[in-house]
């Protein structure tokens, strides 16, 4: 049979080549010397007597390797080296397979364990240097792999120290966080990433468990003391928005219209002062509260309405009587202005309430009546005073008294001759005669 090799082949008179070591971080093992192909047939590393016993050829020399009685002594040869054959394919095989990555080191130490026991005391022909070559190459390539393994388990616990680190990381991270749905999730997925992590050294994998279990137990803490306090709030929501929907229904039948809707309006300032309660109970309590409510202010609306349509008609019956008062102005005749309104002022008592934004305009307008009735009223006790007309007359009387005494000293001046003093006299007169002329003028508006 043919055995694959990767380089030539030895004869029995041919030393062992060295193999050249690869230049690699991690090296392959160097290529083993393996069996002889057709071409070196194994059959040439030994011989068989005529009596049926065969030889192997070592380096020490020859060695007994078995007897052979069944056939000629070229098959009991070919015999003993078929043996060699089948356990140097083996050997080649599970070293050709551990170089592709496809056998693992167990397999390899294996074979290269009873690769070993048989070259012992060997029962087989073939090129036995060859084939210890071959075992030192699947223990140089065991070596390999281990080291491999070793780098690779050594680089696998680094990267997971360095995952484990950014784990932490992130974890303290959202420590301080007040999302606590998500972020709980959020610790979750991580505890179930840094579960799949391969495992490192004890101590400090202890002492990364320990940053990541403190952070997780620092927001697993604030968590729970936020809804514990959350809890105790809304106990006190439930009682505060209670006692408040109480209240609202009590009032809710008040016939009051304006101090129940101030204290309304006080009660929703107290409601949004008062703690929060979870949404759903938040929902329900402002459904009872707005009910009270809204029970009230419908009554409030109804009465408001009717009042209304009331108010309108007062309203055109009080513009009718404002334009028959306003129609007194200006006042002809005293007594006949007084007596109408009178009359109109008790018509519009009776009439009652008008809207409020004509109110001030309707009240307006008949005070302004009212005003001119009182000042036609003091103009004519004003021209009747007969105390007032007295002194008037009086008034007149000295003033036409200075005057004739006045014209008598101008008429002696003139008579003496005295121009200053007469013309300085009829100064004098012609101030006085203004002053009587305002006097008698005053004295008209009493006649």
């Amino acid at each position: 049979m043919t055995i694959p090799t990767p380089g030539p082949r030895p004869t029995p008179s041919m030393p062992t080549p060295s193999m050249p070591t690869p230049s690699a971080p991690v090296p392959s093992a160097p290529a083993a010397q393996e069996p002889v192909s057709e071409q070196v047939p194994s059959t040439s590393f030994g011989r068989a007597d005529s009596d049926g016993t065969v030889w192997v050829t070592t380096a020490d020399g020859e060695v007994r390797v078995g007897q052979y009685a069944a056939g000629t002594p070229d098959e009991g040869l070919a015999f003993f080296a078929r043996k060699f054959d089948d356990l140097a394919v083996e050997a080649t095989l599970v070293l050709t397979r551990m170089r592709d990555g496809r056998a693992p080191i167990d397999s390899g130490a294996a074979v290269a364990t009873k690769v070993r026991e048989a070259l012992v005391e060997p029962t087989m022909v073939g090129d036995l240097a060859g084939l210890a070559a071959t075992c030192d190459a699947i223990d140089a390539e065991i070596e390999v792999q281990k080291r491999r393994k070793s780098e690779a388990k050594a680089a696998a616990r680094a990267d997971a120290v360095a995952k484990r680190e950014r784990l932490i990381v992130e974890a303290e991270s959202l420590v301080g966080s007040t999302q606590w749905k998500p972020t709980g999730e959020r610790f979750r997925e991580l505890l179930e990433e840094w579960k799949t992590l391969p495992h490192g050294d004890r101590s400090s994998e202890q002492a990364l468990w320990k940053r990541f279990s403190t952070a997780r137990s620092a927001f697993d803490k604030a968590r729970r003391t936020h809804f514990s306090k959350l809890e105790a709030q809304r106990g006190e929501a439930s009682v505060a928005k209670e006692a408040l929907i109480a209240e609202a229904e009590k009032l809710s039948l008040s016939l009051e219209w304006g101090p129940t809707t101030s204290a309304y309006r006080a009660l929703t300032d107290r409601w949004k002062a008062a703690p929060r309660g979870a949404r759903k109970d938040e929902d329900a309590w402002w459904a009872r509260f707005r009910a009270a409510q809204d029970t009230f202010f419908e009554a409030r609306n109804a009465v408001t309405a009717e009042r209304d349509a009331e108010q309108q008609g007062n309203l055109a019956a009080k513009q009718a009587l404002l334009a028959e008062a306003q129609a007194l102005v200006p006042v002809s005749d005293l007594e006949v202005a007084t007596k109408s309104l009178r009359s109109i002022q008790q018509r519009w008592e009776a009439v009652g309430a008008v809207p409020r934004n004509d109110r001030d305009r309707l009240e307006g307008g008949l005070r302004k009546v009212e005003e001119a009735l009182r000042a036609a009223e003091g103009d004519r006790w004003r021209r009747t005073d007969p105390a007032k007309r007295a002194f008037a007359q009086s008034t007149v009387e000295k003033f036409e008294e200075a005057l004739a005494k006045l014209d008598k000293q101008q008429a002696a001046a003139e008579a003496k001759g005295d121009a200053a003093a007469a013309a300085k006299i009829a100064e004098s007169a012609a101030g006085t005669r203004e002053l009587l002329g305002a006097a008698q003028r005053s004295l008209t508006e009493y006649s």
